[in-house]
């Protein structure tokens, strides 16, 4: 099975998982945790790109652990920013409305950054993407809240289901905003030999 990976994904999340493999990545899923606390006072840019670095470096040293055969190392991250404001992955229901009302009738920034490992080093990049909520009423936040959606997604909300109906306008990459902006991601591969616009 693993001569016939491109990659090692370094990332638990589903919605990355299914985004690779719509591209055709031939990937494998491995641990790779990492203490995702910012730091004080981090630029969300900073924050986010320090951690897909960390990912991928710990995505590396976990297939070297492991004794898995030698293959990049593909990690990403991603933070929902306001005002310059971390918003990240809510405590618990009062957590995650309070989160939507501060996106409220406001445009946000998500940031996803790629962090991919080879042998010869990490590159990572960036994909920045505006998104404007609308005004959200109370009884549309207590309602999104309670179907469980936004428990698990930096800002509270998840643009490829119940939460895309929230969104007015995005201006970026619809998939960086769901965790992995194809075609940053294809091109980074790309520039590694791997990947469909490789060949």
């Amino acid at each position: 099975m693993n001569s016939d990976l491109d990659l090692y994904l370094a990332s638990g999340s589903p919605r990355r998982r299914e985004l690779l493999a719509q591209i055709g990545v031939r990937f494998m899923r491995i641990d790779a945790p990492v203490d995702e606390t910012p730091l004080p006072n981090e630029p969300a840019r900073d924050y986010v790109l320090r951690l897909a670095h960390a990912k991928a470096a710990s995505g590396w040293a976990a297939m070297q652990t492991q004794g898995l055969p030698t293959r990049p190392v593909l990690a990403a991250d991603t933070t929902v920013a306001l005002d310059g404001l971390i918003l990240g992955k809510p405590e618990d229901a009062a957590d995650a409305a309070r989160m939507l009302r501060t996106l409220s009738g406001s445009t946000h920034q998500v940031l996803t950054s790629l962090g991919l490992h080879t042998t010869s080093g990490i590159e990572v990049v960036l994909s920045t993407s505006n998104v404007r909520f609308a005004e959200l009423s109370d009884a549309q936040i207590a309602a999104y809240v309670a179907s469980g959606e936004p428990m698990d997604k930096a800002g509270a909300y998840g643009i490829q289901g119940l939460g895309g109906l929230f969104v007015a306008h995005l201006e970026g990459s619809y998939t960086g905003v769901m965790g992995l902006p194809l075609h940053d991601t294809a091109a980074l591969l790309a520039r590694h030999g791997l990947g469909a616009l490789a060949k």
